[in-house]
């Protein structure tokens, strides 16, 4: 998702992705430690998607954008 996609969700779809976000990197540590995650470039791209969520939640917050 790019930042432009994110800017463009409402507060309730924000944190409604953030949740969604933290709960796939659930899954991949989770995967990852049994043995079963293929790809192991997702976690670093889960943990860029949740960051990008929370920058873009703490502007708004701010009020910065």
């Amino acid at each position: 998702m790019k930042v432009e996609e994110i800017r463009a969700l409402s507060t309730g779809e924000l944190k409604k992705q953030l949740e969604e976000a933290y709960q796939e990197l659930f899954n991949l540590r989770l995967r990852l430690a049994t043995k079963q995650l293929v790809n192991h470039r997702e976690i670093p791209r889960a943990r860029k998607k949740i960051a990008r969520l929370k920058t873009i939640a703490r502007e708004r917050e701010l009020g910065v954008r």
